[in-house]
């Protein structure tokens, strides 16, 4: 990585591409060996290791939230590590929405993500 702003931009645009569902291009931000710890099930989520665990657990969720939008709050980061704090909206299958608020902890290697840690505040 050649500086923390080359770092913030990959996340800016990781994050971009989620928005679009798109689970091929979000496969391409992940290394080869990449780490992916989810929300749920509380209260340590499910971990996922490597590209096909990390994109079977992409095509699930999209799959089962068509409406989801990662919405940044802030994002900062240091060395190889970044930290987005997030909120998450839904349309729910009432016509509803909800959303939840959350930060993710990132580490980059070779300018794509290595580690994703997500962490959700719990109503």
């Amino acid at each position: 990585m050649a500086t923390e702003a080359d770092g913030i931009r990959i996340v800016e645009r990781f994050n971009d591409v989620f928005n679009t569902h798109d689970v091929d291009a979000i496969m391409g931000f992940f290394t080869d060996d990449c780490l992916f710890e989810s929300i749920s099930p509380a209260p340590d989520g499910s971990r996922a290791q490597g590209q096909a665990e990390v994109r079977a657990f992409w095509d699930s969720f999209f799959r089962d939230n068509p409406t989801a939008y990662f919405e940044t709050e802030e994002l900062f980061g240091a060395s190889d590590r970044y930290v987005v704090r997030w909120r998450f909206t839904w349309r729910g299958t009432d016509g509803g929405r909800g959303y939840v608020r959350g930060a993710d902890i990132m580490r980059l290697r070779d300018g794509k993500v290595a580690e994703k840690l997500a962490y959700v505040k719990m109503p």
